[in-house]
Formats: structure tokens, C-alpha cells, sequence
């Protein structure tokens, strides 16, 4: 991937409807208390190629089974979210459920329901509030506008404190192409093709084939590569939908400028993985591992993902303990091949300051209290150079706080 010609723009106050053609609303149905938005619609005005990538969590959610059959054909017209109830381990019910919500919209937007996926996030083996919701789509349809995207941003959020959001703008044929994104994701985050949930926006012209084969490599360097506490979800999806508005020659494999599109969609997903971590359920430290050496991509991700999953590097981090012998420990279990005596280790944070605190294997005598004031920082670094090869991989997560455990023990009260 050349990014030397890569010169995507983030475009200010950016949303899910920034690029042509895209509009989206977001509503209060009495699923979430205290007048929280709880129902989101995003849709295209014109039909739009499709691609989504799926948990692998085998107790998958009636919506994610819906959504998966549904975009097959790789044209969809939009997606109903709703936040608060996840619809999933409900049985036949939810999918009726699910079902019955996809019609009630597919009818006021006037297509067909298999132009509809769907999505859900929220508690975990409750019946949908079916009646809240299908009376809650009529307005989520009227409301539906050109600066809807704030209030689709919000309506789809559970534990998370901040909207997830981005735009950017690059030039591809002479034609401005917008590609932007909304997420939610707070708990229960360690993605396995996908992440919490993820809608991607373009007006960029693209063919369905190049579409879903770029999502997914750009999905494998981002939503794949976060961690927050472990658990897979049983509701991630992560869809694109691209409308052609854009007017540019439809991108392939084979388009001179499809690079451009692609880094495009890597910096919004990415951006999009990162706030979800910065975002975790009570965290107070963002981290990011980079793994370096090693001698294949499969084992560079799992020696960063590894790292940034271990309980006792999270806590470490979280008290500002220096305790490396922990991130050793991880990174010997995590199945990446590497030679112990040629293994590197350094922190840093995101002031720029950086220690080396293992070379070749074995501790070197370094400043304990610059590591303490390294890790007092809200960004922390963790390089991890194997000597092996040539190959590295960034991953990201964030520290495990008391606030962690307080908000999960408490969750469905």
C-alpha cells in the first residue's frame, strides 16, 4: 500500500451523513430510561453496495443473523439500530422480534425489508421491547435528515460516554470522495471480525468484490486489533455502505487511485477502533503495543493483542508499576515465535519520553523512578522488538480500573 499519495483531509464536525447522499436520525423510544436516544436509522437515498464483516461469537444475536443473510448480495438501502437490548439468546422470539422491525421500517421507507440490516447492543438474554420500539420508527423515519448523524452517533451508544465519529475527504477522478464512520463500544471489547458496532459511509463509486475484500484487511489492522477486557461479543457488525454519489470510475482492485479509497477507510476505521478503547469502561489509560521483528504478520498481531489482553499488564498499567516481567510473561504464551535471547523491551507514553528496560533477553539497569513518571501518563507505549524478522503490527487497549469492575457488577441494574 503506497500511502505517499495518500492525502485524505478529516473534515470538522464530520458525521455519518457527511458523504452525498446519506441520512440518518436518532430517537427516544423508552428502551433506555431518562429520555436517551435508544433507536438509530442510517440510510442512503439511493441503493448502496454493501460489505460487513460478523462476530464469530457462536451465541450470535438475531440481528447479526439477519444482517448476515441480508447482505449477501451486497446491496442494502440502510441499517435500524437499536441501543439498550441486544436481542440475542432470545430464541425464536428474537428473531421474529428482529424480524418484525425490519418490516415496520422497510415499510415507511417504502424498499424492500432485505434492504435493511440490523443491529443491537445492550443486555444480553432479555425479550426486545418490541412495542417501544416499532412505535419509536415512525418518528426515527421522519426525523431522518442530512444532520441527523449526531443523534444516530448517540441513539446507538449503551455504557460509552462520548460519540464515535469521524469524516474524511480525498480526491479520487477529480471528484471529492467522502468516506465516514460512527461506532459504539465501551465493554465487553476484544473483536474477532469485527468490533461493538461499526457503519461505515461513502459516496465513492465501489465495486462490491474490492469493497468487502478491503473492509475486511482494513478491519484485521483495526477493529481486530482492540482490546478492552477479553470477551467477544455476541452482537459486533461492522457494515460499509457505498452509494456512487461521488460520480468517480467505480474502484477495483485495478483502479490507479484505489489506494487513496483504501487509506481513506483505514484512517476512519482506525480512528474509529482507537476511541473505543480511549472509551473503555472505566479506563483511565489508553495503551498501545506495537510488536516489531517478527517473522510473520499472524504473529506480530497475536504478540500485541496478547500483551494488550493480559489482566495483570492492565493492572500494572493501571497502577503505574513498571513491571515488565508481566508483558514477558503475556508475550511467551501469546503462540508468536520468538527468541528469548534476542527479545527487546521498551515503554514510553505519549510526551515522547521512552525507556529500554530489556535488551537480548535480561533487565538492564534503568531509572525506576523515570519508568514510575513514564506510566503516570494517560498515553502509555509498549515496544516489543523479537529480532526475528522483519514484520510488526500495532494493537490497542487500555488499562483495568476499579471503575471497570464497579460499572460491569452493576450492569443490568
Amino acid at each position: 500500500m503506497n500511502k505517499a499519495h495518500y492525502s485524505g483531509k478529516e473534515i470538522a464536525n464530520g458525521t455519518v451523513t457527511s458523504p452525498k447522499g446519506f441520512i440518518a436520525s436518532g430517537v427516544h423510544t423508552g428502551v433506555k430510561e431518562d429520555n436517551q436516544l435508544d433507536l438509530a436509522i442510517l440510510f442512503s437515498k439511493t441503493e448502496a453496495i454493501a460489505a460487513g464483516v460478523f462476530t464469530q461469537n457462536q451465541a450470535m444475536a438475531a440481528p447479526v443473523i439477519i444482517s448476515k443473510d441480508v447482505i449477501k448480495n451486497h446491496r442494502l438501502r440502510g441499517v435500524v439500530i437499536n441501543s439498550g437490548n441486544a436481542n440475542a439468546c432470545t430464541g425464536s422470539r428474537g428473531m421474529e422480534d428482529a424480524k418484525a422491525i425490519q418490516a415496520k421500517a422497510a415499510e415507511l421507507l417504502n424498499i424492500s425489508p432485505d434492504e435493511l440490516a440490523l443491529a443491537s447492543t445492550g443486555v444480553i438474554g432479555l425479550p426486545l421491547p418490541l412495542d417501544n420500539i416499532l412505535s419509536g420508527i415512525p418518528e426515527a423515519v421522519s426525523k431522518l435528515s442530512e444532520n441527523g448523524g449526531k443523534d444516530a452517533a448517540k441513539g446507538i451508544m449503551t455504557t460509552d460516554t462520548i460519540n464515535k465519529e469521524i469524516a474524511v475527504e480525498v480526491e479520487i477522478d477529480n471528484k471529492i470522495v467522502t468516506v465516514a464512520g460512527m461506532a459504539k463500544g465501551s465493554g465487553m471489547i476484544h473483536p474477532n471480525m469485527a468490533t461493538m458496532l461499526g457503519f461505515i459511509t461513502t459516496d465513492a463509486a465501489v465495486k462490491p468484490e474490492y469493497l468487502q475484500n478491503a473492509l475486511q484487511e482494513v478491519t484485521d489492522s483495526t477493529f481486530n486489533m482492540i482490546t478492552v477486557d477479553g470477551d467477544t461479543s455476541t452482537n459486533d457488525t461492522v457494515i460499509v455502505l457505498a452509494n456512487g454519489k461521488a460520480e468517480n470510475h467505480r474502484i477495483d482492485k485495478d483502479h490507479p487511485e484505489r489506494d487513496k479509497f483504501f487509506e481513506a477507510l483505514q484512517q476512519v476505521s482506525e480512528y474509529l477502533a482507537k476511541s473505543i478503547v480511549r472509551d473503555g469502561e472505566g479506563a483511565s489509560k489508553f495503551i498501545e503495543a506495537e510488536a516489531r521483528g517478527f517473522k510473520t504478520l499472524s504473529d506480530a498481531r497475536k504478540a500485541a493483542r496478547t500483551v494488550l489482553s493480559s489482566n495483570l499488564v492492565k493492572t500494572a498499567i493501571f497502577g503505574g508499576d513498571g513491571n515488565w516481567g508481566r508483558m514477558i510473561c503475556s508475550l511467551g504464551y501469546s503462540g508468536a515465535p520468538f527468541n528469548m535471547e534476542t527479545v527487546e523491551l521498551t515503554l514510553g507514553n505519549g510526551q515522547g519520553e521512552m525507556m529500554k528496560v530489556l535488551e537480548n533477553g535480561l533487565p538492564l539497569d534503568y531509572d525506576e523512578s523515570f519508568v514510575e513518571k513514564i506510566l503516570e501518563d494517560n498515553h502509555i507505549s509498549i515496544i516489543i522488538e523479537a529480532n526475528v524478522g522483519a514484520v510488526s503490527a500495532k494493537g490497542w487497549g487500555c488499562d483495568l480500573t476499579y471503575e471497570y469492575v464497579k460499572i460491569n457488577g452493576s450492569y443490568r441494574s
